[in-house]
Formats: structure tokens, C-alpha cells, sequence
């Protein structure tokens, strides 16, 4: 089975026993396209959202309860440091995010609606790329900015408020978290919630189904040589990810990235056999 999963300890032991043809791709969110749009691997990492909208589309992939790669957020949405915007004055401003269908930005604007009041439908959302799936477009409302920017470069400027970013967090000192005290945010967001906020989760083409059973079980050895902290970032289980599934499934649909809300018990059934 041809495979595409990042170096993370906790899939390293499948890599170094070769359980899977691995191809190497290198950022791993560069393999999503080609999953959703050709099926190109058996077994690939994959973001929530994507998936989400895959199936939405009718797709022939099927989610594991696998959990590759999760953050909080909170501090994933910055500003300028001299700048004294708050939370609470959002309305009206310019907020810049790599596709508005990336997966962080997602959990961020749920969070901010949900934990801050923040009304979604009155911030100009502004996006750099598109989104994987070839039948995806950005709402109307969403404005592309020319091409070739890069949305630090723009928030320096001044032509964004603030910014939503992923892996490509900078180490910058000229920004901070637009969340106050995001850290201990998040902490408190996670105590009320038990969701860990999924970035990245297992998919494999619905061929396999019958193998869903045979293929968890090997992520879950394979996590048995990792160390796991205080909090289980990379869960496995459908229980284990109900609280973040049930959230992440309702910003989708609220946020216009998918037509309906999608059961999360049906993520994980072959689409003939969904509820």
C-alpha cells in the first residue's frame, strides 16, 4: 500500500519497518490535492476540513480515527505587537489566512464566534491560495489578494489587521497572540471542551474499508514507542475524538466549507453505508 504520513514519532516505527510503501512528500499537506482529487495513495495524511469536504463531495476515501497532528490554537492568530486592536473589535477588520479552507483557520474562527462573539459574517476575510479540492471556491465573500503575497508581508503593511497561520508561525517579535494570554486560553478552552483540536488525521480510498480495523491497529502500535504528555495530542479512537469532531464538523457547515453538517459517526462509514 502506497502511503504519504510526516516524520512524527508516533509513525516513526512504521516507517523504519516498512509496513507501507512510503512516498515522501515534503510538506506533507502538498499530498492532500492529489488524495482528494485522484486517490493517488492507499493510505495518506490528510487535514480534517479537507476531508471533510471530500466527503462532501462524494469522494471515495474513508477516514481512520487516527489522529496525526493537533495544536491549540489560540495563539495561531496574531497581530502587530504595537498595534492595540482586542478581540472584541474585529468587526470591520481585514484578517488574512492562507486558504479559508485551512484547517486552523477553521478552528480559529469557531472559536472566535463561539468563545468571543466574534461575528464571523463582518470580518473581511482575505485568502492567499486555494483550497484542495478542485470543486472548492471561496465564498463571495472572501477577497484573494494578488498573487505572490505573503500574508506577513501584508500584515506589516498595514493591509491586514491580523493574521491566522499554521506551521509557518513566525518567531517575530514585531507580532503577538491577538488572544490575550492564549496559552492559558486554550488550557481552559481544552478543560471545558476535552477536544484536542485536530489538524491532521488518517484517510485511506474507501476500497480498503474492510481493512479500517487491521490499519488502526497498526498506528496504534506504532504510537506505543512515542511518549505521550500530560494531554494526548494525537488520540486514536472514535470516542477519543468525538468532543473535536462534533465541533469541527459544526464550524465547517457554518462557516460554508461544506453543504451540510456531516454526522461524525458517517466519517468513518463507506459512503453507501452512511446514516
Amino acid at each position: 500500500m502506497r502511503a504519504v504520513l510526516a516524520d512524527y514519532p508516533h509513525v516513526r516505527a512504521l516507517k523504519e519497518d516498512a509496513v507501507f510503501d512510503f512516498v515522501e512528500v515534503n510538506p506533507v499537506h502538498k499530498a492532500f490535492a492529489a488524495m482528494v482529487r485522484e486517490q493517488a495513495y492507499d493510505v495518506c495524511e490528510m487535514a480534517i476540513v479537507t476531508y471533510l469536504q471530500a466527503r462532501a463531495e462524494g469522494k471515495p476515501l474513508l477516514l481512520l480515527p487516527v489522529v496525526l497532528r493537533s495544536r491549540f490554537q489560540h495563539d495561531h492568530i496574531v497581530c502587530r505587537a504595537d498595534d492595540p486592536l482586542d478581540v472584541s473589535d474585529l468587526a470591520g477588520k481585514r484578517i488574512g489566512v492562507r486558504t479559508y479552507a485551512q484547517t486552523t483557520g477553521v478552528w480559529l474562527r469557531g472559536i472566535l464566534a463561539d468563545e468571543y462573539g466574534v461575528p464571523l459574517d463582518k470580518v473581511q476575510w482575505v485568502s492567499i491560495e486555494d483550497g484542495h479540492l478542485t470543486e472548492y471556491v471561496d465564498p463571495p465573500a472572501v477577497e484573494r489578494a494578488p498573487d505572490g503575497s505573503k500574508l506577513v508581508d501584508l500584515l506589516h503593511a498595514g493591509e491586514l489587521d491580523a493574521v491566522i497561520m499554521g506551521n509557518d508561525l513566525p518567531d517575530d517579535p514585531r507580532l503577538r497572540p491577538l488572544i490575550p494570554d492564549a496559552k492559558a486560553a486554550a488550557r481552559s478552552w481544552y478543560e471545558r471542551t476535552h477536544a484536542v483540536p485536530i489538524n491532521h488525521m488518517v484517510v485511506i480510498r474507501e476500497e480498503h474499508a474492510d481493512r479500517r480495523e487491521e490499519l488502526t491497529q497498526l498506528f496504534v502500535e506504532a504510537k506505543q514507542h512515542a511518549e505521550t504528555g500530560a494531554i494526548d495530542m494525537t488520540p486514536i479512537g472514535l470516542e477519543a475524538n468525538r468532543p473535536a469532531l462534533e465541533l469541527i464538523t459544526r464550524y465547517a457547515y457554518e462557516q460554508g466549507l461544506v453543504p451540510n453538517r456531516l454526522p461524525v459517526d458517517d466519517l468513518f462509514t463507506p459512503r453507501g453505508a452512511a446514516s
